[in-house]
């Protein structure tokens, strides 16, 4: 029996994927929040965590990284199926950068998401081919892992110096990121900086 976590912020779609995959007689599937995804996976011990990678929670605090965290030394790390649309390259890169096993289509059947959640099971990576140009495009993104973090917690609303303080940067190395982001990004400001990175899925 495979034990799967599906993690899904949408609490209608999240049962209703989980009560489909529930169906199949060889996966026992238990859901939860972004919010509640770390403790429930210590408790669950899950095989395969299915994460919806387009909650901004998926790279936050208690996102991808979180849920294999506070297991047992002898526990093995759960394989990652990543669920992602071409549209946006941003999730799908964090995803790569956490070492995903699995990549599938939002768009793709309950059938797929099954045969996907066995593939990563048995350790073997899988791909939903509708995801190859949302991966190019993932490769492309002309932001730094430090200027995505800039930009994150700017888009949340933080000042120059709550920025520097959070990331222990001066004042002045924050500006300096954020003309670097407009610059890279083709923005007319900071704030269009962030609408940019919104719509592709950067931040």
């Amino acid at each position: 029996m495979i034990r799967v976590l599906l993690v899904h912020d949408t609490s209608l779609l999240r049962t209703a994927l989980a009560e489909l995959i529930g169906r199949e007689p060889d996966l026992e599937v238990h859901s939860a929040p972004w919010r509640r995804a770390p403790a429930v996976a210590r408790t669950v011990r899950p095989r395969v965590c299915v994460v919806d990678m387009d909650s901004p929670d998926a790279g936050g605090p208690g996102g991808l990284r979180e849920l294999s965290a506070g297991r047992d030394a002898g526990d093995a790390t759960p394989a990652l199926l990543a669920l992602a649309s071409a549209e946006r390259p941003g999730p799908l890169r964090r995803a790569y950068e956490e070492r995903a096993l699995g990549y599938l289509s939002k768009n793709a059947s309950p059938d797929r998401l099954a045969e996907g959640i066995r593939h990563v099971a048995q350790g073997r990576r899988y791909i939903d081919e509708s995801l190859g140009f949302g991966f190019l495009e993932a490769a492309e993104i002309p932001l730094t892992r430090r200027e995505l973090s800039v930009l994150s917690l700017a888009a949340e609303g933080a000042s120059v110096g709550e920025i520097a303080r959070s990331l222990h940067l001066s004042n002045g190395t924050v500006r300096n990121y954020m003309s670097a982001i407009t610059r890279k990004t083709g923005a007319r400001n900071r704030v269009d900086a962030i609408r940019i990175s919104r719509v592709a899925g950067w931040v």
